[in-house]
């Protein structure tokens, strides 16, 4: 089938799953059944501000950039009416005194980039049904897979990364689960005015997960996306990953293969491996992890769909893999301090092919819990480069209240 169909497939099952649940409550008593009216008044909102001073030192710009933003959110889900419940929510993204740094649409190319641009825009809204182990999501929605190494929300940035298309899960933690979306429009970080905001095409996300034992499980991945505004990025992703409890030690192994898929004009089968294991020494928690994304045909094994704040360092000078790819050495550590969480890592990133060193990496952060509804963060990066990127340094002082 035709993944262009899927729309009109997935409209089928929630039309029949409606059927179905109307013809169960009218065999029910319907004083026991909640009602729309039920459904709306038993709704949450909540409203989340999120301001954040970023701000970058780079070697090959004179000026520092100094991003001061902050997030608006408002969010409203509603109870659940026959199985069925929706979403909304709205972002906001202002900048706080001068935009002293390039948001990669506001034109002040002298400074650094900080990726936050201004914009207000719908993050959510979504039509939900579940049944049992069985739910469908259809509209715009978060997709996060995993620990959102290939698909994620890059809930870092201030304007989130959201997928319009929809999602079909079944199972649960105890058992086979299986998780499969079809997307067609991503909402990428960048915003509504800029001409990288989306990335449209037939997108499918496929993920199996399986227990194998008590703290061990494996998961199965293809990821295929076939983009109509970015040919060159269209790929498809086989992968396999496992995690396993080995009681002081917790270990993470994962492979995948990639090549060129759609209209692609490049030819590459590139491999990504991942190795980690972490524990506990005493109240310090401790990380040692190796991580390869391989190359072929001078193309790298890219991630465009991934949270990739959250790997190979915070100065995120890896958001587009080399051409010779790259591997990643790493150790962290977190302990507890203060009330809070101190956390510290070390990278070094060489090439995946040939014999570049492409620089090293300090990452510390440390967040605390301020109130009931406040929290802070404060977050610093040096890069060190030699043959890849420039110089930079980056700090963060964040607060967030969530009400």
């Amino acid at each position: 089938m035709s993944p262009r169909k899927l729309p009109q497939l997935i409209c089928a099952t929630l039309i029949g799953a409606a059927s179905a649940s109307a013809l169960q409550a009218q065999a029910a008593d319907d004083s026991s059944s909640p009602t729309l009216i039920d459904a709306l008044q038993n709704g949450k909102a909540g409203v989340t501000l999120r301001y954040r001073l970023e701000n970058v030192d780079q070697a090959n710009l004179a000026d520092d950039a100094n991003g001061s933003t902050l997030k608006s959110r408002l969010t409203w889900d509603s109870g659940s009416y026959r199985g069925f419940s929706a979403g909304l929510e709205m972002d906001d993204v202002s900048a706080i005194g001068n935009d002293a740094y390039n948001s990669t649409v506001n034109g002040n190319t002298r400074y650094p980039v900080v990726a936050d641009p201004e914009g207000t825009e719908v993050n959510r809204a979504f039509l939900k049904y579940s049944a049992g182990d069985y739910t469908a999501t259809a509209g715009r929605q978060r997709i996060n897979l995993g620990d959102q190494r290939f698909v994620g929300g890059v809930g870092w940035r201030q304007n989130e990364q959201t997928y319009d298309g929809y999602r079909f899960q079944y199972g649960d933690s105890e058992s086979l689960s299986v998780d499969y979306s079809y997307v067609y429009n991503v909402n990428r970080i960048f915003g509504e005015d800029s001409a990288r905001g989306d990335l449209r095409g037939d997108i499918q996300l496929f993920n199996l997960r399986y227990p194998l034992a008590r703290g061990h499980e494996v998961s199965l991945f293809l990821l295929d996306l076939d983009l109509a505004n970015a040919v060159d990025a269209s790929s498809r992703t086989l992968g396999l990953d496992y995690q396993g409890d080995f009681g002081p030690l917790q270990a993470h192994l994962r492979y995948a293969q990639q090549s060129d898929s759609g209209d692609s004009t490049l030819n590459y089968s590139a491999p990504y491996y991942q190795l980690e294991v972490a524990g506990a020494l005493g109240p310090v928690n401790a990380r040692l992890g190796h991580e390869v994304l391989g190359s072929d045909n001078g193309v790298g094994f890219a991630t465009p769909l991934a949270t990739l704040h959250k790997f190979q360092g915070f100065a995120d000078q890896f958001l587009a893999t080399p051409g010779a790819g790259v591997q990643d050495s790493y150790l962290g550590a977190s302990a507890g301090l203060g009330g809070g969480q101190l956390g510290v890592t070390y990278h070094q990133f060489s090439a995946a092919e040939g014999s570049a060193d492409w620089g090293s990496e300090w990452d510390l952060s440390y967040g605390r819990k301020l109130t009931d509804n406040l929290t802070g963060l404060l977050k610093f990066a040096s890069y060190s480069a030699d043959q890849h990127s420039v110089d930079t340094d980056k700090v963060w002082l964040q607060l967030t209240a969530s009400f």
